[in-house]
């Protein structure tokens, strides 16, 4: 059997969507139990003899990986060989700062660029508020958008940010990420739902990852809404590498193994209390460190 490189498209479960380097898409799945294709892998792929489904057989090395830890610790890999992403957050439900926080850690750890998105900005009644996290965010370097996926408002910033890039847009259930999409694509493509009346949350209404061609040019991969996130970290010595202020203020510390909670001369905690450092985000430094600790001591 002819072997061909493609690109995964779709994922389901075991079964993938992929797109062949002819440009033909079609639907495939997976040899054996040991691997694991998601959204953005390239793989390698085989037609069956007498079936429309084609076989992977290969994922080729991964430039970089969005990850998690699953609930038995292990690293779950998200999404594979991406270079922005795009970290919703919303008016409702209740913005979640340090959820956007994780995402932007793990963006730094793969080396790619990122950007704020804040949905929904007709209904947000904190507005001083959300206007001084989004300037902090815009003061360390990340693209900002305030946006309405109901009216448009935002779209086109958001669709230049994106264009030439292969992104994933990601952020908590119900802030509007497929809307956004939706708009973006001029179609209402990707199903969405209405905020839970009875708990607030948003519903989960994508199943699977998806890349979608952009009009503008690039792609870009909605993946399944969260209640929470946080990066699958190797150890605490990272966690800094994950915050642009905090990395660089790291370099003023005393000691180069300063971990930027207890030791004196640390340039960080300095930067904080002189408000160079937002409070808040220390804050979710910790947080990144405490999970850390929890999940290599088995408490996750």
């Amino acid at each position: 059997m002819a072997e061909n490189a493609a690109t995964v498209i779709a994922t389901y479960s075991r079964r993938m969507r992929v797109r062949l380097a002819d440009g033909r898409d079609v639907d495939a799945r997976i040899k054996g139990k040991r691997l694991r294709p998601v959204c953005g892998d390239s793989v390698t792929a085989e037609p069956l003899d007498n079936e429309q489904d084609w076989l992977i057989t290969a994922i080729a090395d991964r430039h970089n990986e969005l990850t998690r830890p699953n609930m038995r610790g292990q690293v779950e890999v998200l999404a594979a060989n991406l270079d922005y992403l795009v970290a919703v957050a919303a008016a409702e439900p209740r913005v979640d700062w340090f959820i956007i926080d994780r995402y932007l850690c793990a963006a730094e750890l793969m080396g790619v660029d990122a950007a704020v998105v804040y949905n929904k900005v007709d209904l947000d009644s904190d507005r001083e508020s959300t206007a001084a996290e989004l300037a902090n965010y815009e003061a360390i370097g990340y693209d900002v958008v305030s946006c309405s996926a109901i009216d448009g408002t935002g779209l086109d910033t958001v669709q230049r940010l994106l264009a030439g890039h292969r992104a994933i847009i990601v952020g908590q259930s119900g802030v509007g990420k497929s809307s956004i999409i939706n708009g973006l694509l001029g179609s209402t493509r990707q199903r969405t739902a209405e905020i839970s009346e009875k708990t607030g949350e948003g519903r989960h209404t994508t199943v699977n990852s998806e890349m979608l061609p952009l009009p503008a040019g690039g792609s870009v991969i909605d993946s399944p809404g969260v209640r929470d996130y946080a990066p699958a970290l190797e150890s605490v010595v990272v966690a800094a590498d994950g915050f642009r202020e905090i990395r660089q203020a790291a370099q003023h510390c005393r000691f180069a193994n300063c971990r930027h909670l207890r030791e004196p001369g640390c340039a960080v905690k300095d930067g904080v209390e002189n408000e160079r450092i937002s409070a808040r985000r220390y804050e979710s430094y910790k947080r990144i460190v405490n999970l850390t600790n929890q999940l290599s001591d088995g408490r996750y």
